[in-house]
């Protein structure tokens, strides 16, 4: 299938394949009946962030009673029922998107959250969704190689507000971060309620690496994910609810309740383990998330700035934003401690020259190389002391290596992480115990 779709793409013409994709979102909607005309649906887009929007949104409106269907790179979820996205890919196909849709209209949900692609307008996936709201959420380069230029992967992410301007419903709503230079074209849509939020405005917040604090009405809501990009975050999907008629109560309650993303700056504890000795614990903290671009990168290792870091550190995936490479490495010189370069997604392309070229950013810097996934978060843990924070990045919940022609290697950097984890401390406690 793989193969048959990489034929098409190179034989048929840019305009007929845009037809192509336009045809099977058209036929993949008129297959379910259009369901999304007989639900609200949220969309949210940005470089970075979507997921974790998702999620603040979903908690709020699940803490304001309603019933929820959720589609993002981290899960699909209809009513109770919740399964990991295994798919690699943020946005899914046509079917399977209108199929969820349907299938939350038919559960009686209340509303569809669905993460919103750049790559997904491209291939017309957005179409023929019915959208009520869109939460922009910022735009940073990346996909440049896949979109020829920024402001080509500018113009198909904003292809999704002119989405929302087609849309039939009334009233509709717009929230964007007016932090980012990209929102006033989106606050400038033709919708009913444009709905600006900005974290520089904010009179009162804090946030560090337990948490944060925010204003919002005269409110003090809570977060418990780390970093001021958790505030915006939160604060996104606090507008917008509110817009929408959610109560303060509601909101605030929902954004306390959500105490883990996976994949999302995931902090990992090892279980408790009885052959353990006596008095061993867990004293640093080890934590997963999904940061591939320069700025959430930077946000994530801010987010722990008053800690020692630990760094593993994979960056781009092979044949892709090549820029990045050196971007990052340079990020990860700075601010950590000791960073261990290694693989990720080489996809066909030599993954050691990949690592190389994050190297040549560096400029010194206390680094190694260790090209197995594992050995390097293992080793990163092995380099931890008490207080220091252990950042894996780059994969966050994917399930898979990817490797060439098209091989997929099953992985889990929050299991591997927790198992190399609980068998170091395993070990140390045992060695305690015996010198005792």
């Amino acid at each position: 299938m793989r193969g048959l779709k990489r034929l098409i793409r190179s034989f048929m013409p840019a305009p007929l394949l845009s037809a192509y994709h336009f045809a099977l979102s058209y036929l993949a909607a008129l297959q379910y009946r259009f369901p999304s005309r007989k639900i609200l649906v949220i969309g949210v887009t940005g470089t970075k962030g979507k997921s974790s929007v998702i999620e603040y949104l979903n908690a709020i409106f699940e803490a304001a009673g309603y019933k929820t269907a959720v589609a993002s790179t981290i899960r699909f979820k209809i009513a109770g029922l919740s399964e990991p996205n295994t798919k690699r890919m943020t946005m899914v196909g046509r079917l399977a998107l209108q199929r969820l849709l349907a299938d939350a209209v038919l559960n009686d949900c209340n509303v569809a959250l669905v993460e919103m692609t750049s790559e997904g307008a491209r291939q017309h996936r957005h179409r023929f969704i019915e959208l009520d709201a869109l939460v922009f959420l910022n735009l940073a380069p990346e996909h440049i190689e896949s979109h020829g230029s920024l402001a080509a992967y500018k113009d198909a992410k904003f292809e999704l507000g002119r989405q929302l301007a087609r849309s039939r419903k009334r009233p509709r709503f717009i929230a964007a971060n007016a932090d980012d230079r990209e929102a006033a074209r989106y606050l400038a849509l033709p919708v009913e309620h444009p709905l600006p939020f900005s974290l520089s405005a904010l009179e009162k917040w804090h946030a560090d690496e337990r948490g944060g604090t925010f204003t919002f009405e005269n409110e003090e809501m809570r977060i418990h994910l780390p970093g001021a990009f958790s505030v915006q975050n939160a604060l996104a999907a606090a507008t917008l609810t509110r817009a929408l008629g959610i109560p303060l109560g509601a909101i605030k309650r929902g954004l306390d309740s959500l105490t883990r993303i996976p994949g999302r700056a995931e902090r990992i504890e090892a279980a408790p383990a009885p052959g353990r000795a006596a008095g061993r614990k867990q004293d640093f903290l080890v934590v997963v998330d999904y940061a591939h671009t320069p700025d959430s990168l930077k946000a994530l290792y801010d987010a722990y700035q008053s800690m020692r870091k630990i760094c593993v550190l994979g960056a781009t995936g092979g044949g892709r934003d090549l820029w990045k490479r050196p971007v990052m490495g340079k990020l990860a010189a700075e601010a950590c401690a000791h960073v261990i370069l290694t693989n990720e997604d080489p996809y066909d392309e030599e993954p050691r020259s990949i690592v190389e070229a994050m190297e040549r950013g560096m400029q010194g810097g206390s680094h190694e190389i260790l090209m197995d996934r594992r050995e390097a978060i293992r080793r990163a843990l092995s380099l931890a002391r008490p207080g220091d924070a252990v950042l894996i990045t780059g994969k966050g919940t994917d399930p898979s290596i990817c490797g060439p022609r098209g091989s997929d290697v099953p992985w889990s950097d929050a299991a591997v992480a927790r198992e190399e984890l609980e068998k170091l401390l395993s070990a140390e406690g045992g060695a305690k115990a015996a010198v005792q």
